[in-house]
């Protein structure tokens, strides 16, 4: 039994520490040649453009069940007006960035990992080494940058979306005017609110594409293998996603940015 809990920390202790290492490596070579900005073009349309659908009707009906909910709330208060800041501070400060990286993270972070694992059981990584290509330029980085680069933008369409969703139901069910949503949403966000929205889907970014590759270039196994780091990389991401975004929220509380 302690023989078991050992070698599963020691197996987890050396996952961190090679985690650790491709990050580091990922970010200074970020900024060097040689650099594939086809790759990268690329990944940006996969990553990016393909998963707008979701991403927009995930943020819409989130939105709208946001604001389904605060109506009960509001209503035993006679608040109902404040529906629009309800939704907007809600959208924008936390389900917005979270849920929509949870989306990435479900489709793009297991997709990687499952594009560069069948990469390297199929040996075509070993071959890019030995034609004297980085994978780690060719293959993590333009992935990399391509998810910090659409991610943000990704949220923006999804915080308003969400806002637009809130606005259906506010308008058809609760009978607030336009003006009345709109104005409350806009009024109740601030600088900080929209800075602090901002600054967590870079850090989702780099755990997404990262995880994916990580697990993907440590696949092992074969076919079963790369099943395997496609889960996981699917359940680290959003596990991680979900722990960062806890303590960036209070790291900002505690240098009073809001």
């Amino acid at each position: 039994m302690i023989d078991t809990i050992t070698g599963a920390l020691k197996r987890w202790v050396q996952a961190v520490q090679e985690f650790a290492i491709l990050l580091v490596d990922s970010l200074s070579h970020a900024f060097t040649p040689p650099r594939y900005y086809v790759d990268m073009l690329m990944q940006m349309d996969v990553i990016g453009f393909g998963s707008l659908p979701i991403v927009l009707l995930i943020g819409f009906f989130t939105g709208g069940v946001l604001a389904l909910q605060s109506y009960r709330t509001l209503s035993n208060f006679g608040e109902v007006g404040l529906m629009g800041k309800v939704v907007a501070l809600s959208l924008v400060l936390e389900l917005g960035p979270v849920l929509t990286a949870l989306m990435m993270a479900g489709r793009n972070s297991s997709g990687i990992a499952s594009e560069i694992g069948s990469m390297v059981v199929s040996e075509q990584v070993d071959a890019m080494r030995a034609l004297g290509t980085d994978p780690l330029r060719k293959l993590v980085i333009p992935r990399l940058f391509a998810t910090v680069l659409t991610l943000p933008l990704l949220t923006i369409l999804a915080d308003f979306c969400g806002m637009l969703g809130g606005y259906f139901v506010s308008y058809y069910t609760v009978h607030l005017t336009t003006e009345e949503y709109w104005s409350s949403a806009y009024q109740a966000l601030t600088y900080h609110d929209i800075t602090q929205g901002l600054i967590k889907p870079f850090f989702f970014a780099v755990i997404i594409a990262l995880v994916g590759c990580y697990q993907g270039l440590h696949t092992t196994g074969g076919t079963e293998g790369v099943g395997r780091a496609t889960t996981q990389a699917m359940v680290v991401a959003s596990v991680l996603i979900v722990v960062v975004d806890f303590f960036i929220t209070k790291f900002l509380i505690g240098i009073g940015f809001f």
